[in-house]
């Protein structure tokens, strides 16, 4: 076990690397090939040369490549000086840059945003869970029953309905005609109350979406394995069918649950671009539809590389999980 972590550490540690060098040459290298000019962004058209020149110098863009990423992954870590002369600006670690709008840190910017992303993800994913691998599994074991039937009916809808269709359903129907929720977001630390009635309909209309993926999921997989020779061999023994069921039948099923899971969390925590727009929800999603409306580049890149380490990292938890749940992952 501890050889195979070391394994997955590692690849980790590879794969953020090759993310942050491809995220950062998408965003400063890239557009200089185009014949955009970062400095010129940041400054703004009706800037003069000086000043462009300035910031230029400022921001290091006209060292090589390479250096300009090495300043970028070292500010990181240990934070990073912008100098322009005796101009000279201390970003702490870890840096991500100034907002070309704000000039403001982008790390602080991000920090502000994360709790309310990580409020959804972790509201949303707990009731898609709950709600779709139940529904998955009773519709398998009664498979072709009026209730299968519904189940899988109202799975289908919430498949095809994009979040903005049934996001903005909930607001004008619960929130300005019924006025049951406000949906007006407050901080868990400023009133939880309110914290927890402005999430209400975010939560159930992002965990519709994916508990409708989950429970179809877990129907089809549970209907495969429910043949299996060790299902027959278990009832055979005189087992329980609940044992069955909890025990063999639903240990296979994670597998695909918990591959699904981790990329679907990992996107999630980078960000849910449709659902924090609808319900105007001050996460990393608005903060990143703000700054493309914006061409803010250094708030992009920090949202986009908060995403990739999100994913990598919940990736790398089901890798372990898979480790527990299945002794042949540890053996192979």
């Amino acid at each position: 076990m501890l050889a195979y972590l070391i394994r997955r550490l590692f690849a980790v540690v590879v794969m953020l690397l090759v993310v942050t060098l491809t995220t950062f040459a998408i965003f400063f290298v890239i557009p200089k090939w185009a014949g955009a000019d970062p400095a010129l962004l940041f400054v703004g058209k009706q800037a003069d040369p000086a000043a462009i020149e300035g910031i230029r110098q400022k921001l290091s863009l006209g060292d090589p490549v390479l250096v300009q990423f090495w300043h970028f992954v070292q500010g990181l870590f240990v934070g990073r000086d912008y100098a322009n002369g005796t101009d000279v600006t201390h970003c702490p670690a870890p840096c991500f840059g100034y907002s070309f709008r704000t000039e403001q840190a982008v790390w602080p910017q991000l920090t502000d945003a994360m709790p309310v992303t990580l409020s959804l993800a972790a509201g949303a994913c707990l009731l898609w869970l709950v709600g779709g691998i139940t529904t998955g599994v009773v519709s398998a074991l009664r498979r072709g029953t009026l209730w299968d039937r519904s189940a899988m009916t109202v799975a289908l809808a919430g498949v095809s309905l994009p979040i903005y269709f049934t996001g903005l359903l909930s607001l004008a129907i619960f929130s300005y005609s019924l006025k049951w929720v406000n949906v007006d977001y407050k901080g868990l630390g400023d009133d939880p109350a309110m914290w927890f009635e402005s999430l209400i309909l975010p939560w159930i209309t992002l965990a519709f979406l994916y508990a409708a993926m989950y429970a179809r999921l877990t129907r089809a997989t549970m209907l495969e394995i429910m043949g299996e020779d060790y299902i027959r061999t278990a009832r055979a023994k005189g087992l329980r069918e609940r044992v069955v069921i909890g025990r063999h039948a639903m240990r296979s099923t994670w597998t695909p649950v918990l591959t699904l899971l981790g990329l679907d969390l990992g996107a999630l925590l980078g960000g849910a671009v449709l659902t924090e727009t609808t319900y105007n929800l001050p996460g990393l999603g608005r903060l990143a539809v703000n700054a493309i409306t914006e061409k803010d580049l250094p708030v992009i890149l920090g949202v986009t590389l908060i995403a990739a380490i999100f994913i990598v990292v919940a990736n790398l938890v089901v890798d372990l999980l898979y480790a527990v749940i299945d002794p042949r992952v540890r053996l192979g």
